[in-house]
């Protein structure tokens, strides 16, 4: 079963850089898209980024458009999450999942559960 995991992650200061990897095994097929999102207790699950895996494309939310960068290692079959001027509402656990389309940053079907998570906190 294709199982995704997310790593990085932890504590850093506002206006610092981050970045987090999801690698995918035992994977039987082609990777469509592959996207992150991000929860905290308090709110929904806010997506936050949808790359389509073959060309690269990547789509983000308004929240984190200029600020961080999704990028694939296809040969590792690796997923990153370049995050850079954090603030502190970026503050949450970050999950990624493969799916079959991006509706901009949103995942628009969902292949594989989310991952387990990597706890990103940024402290004023």
């Amino acid at each position: 079963m294709v199982q995704v995991a997310e790593s990085g992650g932890g504590l850093v200061q506002a206006g610092e850089s981050q970045t987090l990897s999801c690698i995918v095994s035992e994977l039987d097929f082609e990777i469509p898209v592959m996207a992150w999102s991000r929860q905290t207790p308090e709110l929904e699950r806010e997506p936050v980024s949808c790359l389509i895996w073959d060309s690269g494309r990547p789509f983000y939310s308004d929240s984190v458009k200029g600020r961080f960068t999704t990028s694939r290692d296809k040969g590792r079959n690796t997923l990153y999450l370049q995050m850079t001027a954090l603030k502190s509402e970026d503050t949450a656990m970050y999950y990624c999942a493969i799916g079959g389309s991006c509706d901009g940053a949103r995942l628009a079907s969902r292949y594989t559960s989310w991952g387990q998570g990597a706890k990103v906190i940024v402290s004023a």
